[in-house]
């Protein structure tokens, strides 16, 4: 008789001890699932020993099929094979086809403005495309665990905007799966590289994938794992890599047809093979389309220098984000297969000043975190101090008057959290407040991204200033945002949850931070511009209501050097001259100054008529 296998003490995977949970990278080239098993991470291969699922999808009439079939009917068949839809996920059809115009996809708008492939399944979306990726590695992990999942952990890139996010989500949905958390890949790198070497200090993640390229830099400390800062760039990875030696092979083999896709997929599966193959020799021979030569890597480095050199540029203003130099990070983690490049790893190595880790397998380290953070979420481990910490990748806030932006939320905060701030009514009378959402580091609200809007409506009739509304941000774990406002004293409320239908790239959010430094002074100074014109509106419109109500306390000279001091006021207001309107706003104050005690006393007069001393 057979002997039967136990487990050592504490670490049983009995199916009646533990709940089933994976972590799944969601990649734009390949596709991994991860569970933990007797106490250790590990990733799931398929029938064949083969770990990485390729994220392709190849759509028939009479069905589908997923990962290295479907790569292997991409020549033949390119429009109805569907890879990197990572890349369209939560994007517009323009946005596509501007930013990938050579996609052999046809591609049709559906009412919305999203993205539809006209494929031989019928009309695709990329939320459905990623949901069968995501089946298959479900059906993967429920063959090796002999079971349901009860859970999922997805890693999605740092710099996933909100539709990003729910898009990643409703594929899951689609897909029959329980997200438990989604996790950005770099965090995810960190809690695996955490577990295993168990330093601490502050550490950059350099994940260079398929389609994405995302820097973090972490601090690690008991257990907590807090993100600094986080930068990247959603369109730049391994896949540019391959084009731009495709491009090259093109150029050398003499083909200048572009539109035959079958020649295309052929340079491409060539370009990758010799990629690979060029991590560990200096030179490679390629047979493509009737040609045949060497490719050496020095060439291939030359080829791809230029993006190496931007991912860095985005680690440089990550760590100035972080308040970190180079020589304080005490680990790089490289994660993501492109890594695996020789021209990386140096260049990486040459601009932090040290060598990088490489000893996690780099496709595999995001998954394995996402496993281990799956079995925490899922009640597997009750008795876990892990404390992850992500961050909003750019300030949240709310459009004030004069087009300022109040920021609520600063960009590198981490989540989830909520934050309030307190509001109140520029108008005598005002019932409603217009509640304008904004998203960036500029001061003007011209300069920033429009999230939301809505109405808060029902406010007491009161005067200027007197009505209290307190609004609340609320970014919860997956990055989504929600905003609430409230008038205090009658407990009306309105609220919004930010879903855009699509949102920014890496370089733009980028782009975004560094224009704020740039035109730091220059924003500084439009703020106090419109800081000091929404302060001698305010001045005007109380005035006005002043004089209305007792114009009779002033004689008509004093009346005629209050109107003077505001048609002054009025005047200078228009132009841009800041110390002009401040000291505009001096001279109405202090022409107004015997009005206002008048008005005061009469208040005081009125209050106590009727009322004897003792009533007082």
């Amino acid at each position: 008789m057979a002997l039967l296998q136990i487990s050592e003490p504490g670490l049983s995977a009995a199916p009646h001890q533990r709940r089933l949970a994976a972590g799944i990278d969601l990649g734009t080239t390949n596709s991994l699932v991860a569970t933990v098993r007797s106490g250790q991470a590990e990733t799931l291969p398929d029938h064949e020993g083969r770990h990485l699922l390729p994220s392709v999808v190849h759509y028939q009439q009479q069905g589908h099929t997923v990962g290295y079939a479907a790569r292997d009917n991409a020549a033949q068949d390119t429009a109805n094979t569907i890879s990197s839809v990572k890349r369209m996920m939560g994007r517009s059809l323009a946005d596509i086809q501007a930013r990938y115009p050579h996609l052999p996809y046809r591609f049709k708008a559906s009412v919305n403005g999203l993205p539809m492939i006209d494929t031989a399944a019928g009309l695709l979306n990329p939320v459905r495309v990623s949901a069968d990726i995501l089946k298959a590695l479900a059906a993967r992990a429920s063959e090796s665990l002999s079971g349901e999942l009860d859970g999922v952990v997805i890693t999605v890139p740092a710099y996933f905007d909100d539709a990003q996010r729910q898009g990643t989500k409703d594929a899951a949905r689609l897909a029959g799966l329980h997200v438990l958390r989604l996790l950005n890949e770099p965090t995810a790198a960190a809690i695996a590289y955490g577990l295993d070497s168990g330093k601490e200090g502050v550490i950059a993640v350099y994940d260079l994938g398929g389609g994405t390229f995302d820097i973090s830099i972490l601090r690690l400390s008991r257990g907590v794992f807090e993100v600094l800062a986080t930068g990247g760039d959603s369109a730049l990875g391994g896949d540019d890599f391959d084009h731009l030696l495709a491009d090259y092979i093109r150029e050398q083999a003499g083909i200048a047809d572009r539109s035959d896709n079958r020649v295309q997929r052929e340079l491409l599966d060539a370009a990758i093979a010799a990629k690979i193959a060029l991590s560990d020799a200096d030179t490679v021979r390629v047979n493509v389309a009737g040609w045949q030569g060497e490719i050496t890597r020095e060439q291939f480095n030359d080829l791809i220098s230029a993006l190496v050199k931007r991912t860095l540029l985005a680690c440089r203003r990550a760590l100035k984000d972080a308040g970190v130099d180079p020589q304080d990070v005490l680990e790089v983690v490289m994660v993501g297969g492109s890594t695996r490049v020789p021209l990386v790893r140096e260049r990486v190595g040459e601009f932090f000043g040290r060598t990088p880790l490489t000893a996690i397998d780099p496709d595999k380290v995001v998954a394995i975190g996402a496993a281990i953070q799956a079995d925490i979420l899922v009640g597997n481990k009750p008795d876990s101090e892990m404390l992850l910490l992500d961050v909003i990748p750019l300030s949240l806030g709310l459009e004030t008057m004069g087009g300022l932006v109040e920021k609520v939320i600063p960009r590198n905060t981490t989540i989830p959290v909520a934050r309030a701030q307190d509001f109140t009514t520029f108008k005598d009378g005002q019932t409603a407040m217009s509640i304008h959402v904004m998203q960036g580091e500029r001061e003007l609200v011209q300069d920033c991204r429009s999230l939301a809007r809505f109405a808060l409506r029902g406010i007491p009739p009161l005067p200027a200033g007197g009505a209290h509304i307190r609004v609340t941000f609320q970014v919860d774990a997956d990055g989504l945002l929600s905003v609430t406002a409230m008038e205090k004293s009658t407990g009306v409320e309105a609220s919004i949850q930010v879903k855009p239908s699509y949102g920014l790239t890496d370089s733009e959010i980028a782009s975004m931070i560094k224009d704020s430094m740039s035109f730091a002074e220059q924003d500084v100074k439009a703020r106090m511009l419109a800081e000091q014109k929404v302060e001698a509106a305010r001045v005007l419109e109380s005035l006005t209501g002043a004089l209305t109500a007792d114009a009779e306390l002033l004689s008509a000279a004093e009346r005629q050097c209050i109107d003077d001091a505001a048609a002054h006021l009025s005047a200078v207001a228009q132009g841009d001259d800041v110390d002009a309107i401040e000291q505009a706003i001096k001279n109405v104050d202090k022409q107004t100054q015997e009005f206002a005690a008048r008005r005061m006393d009469q208040s005081v007069r009125r209050a106590l008529k009727g009322h004897s001393v003792d009533e007082v």
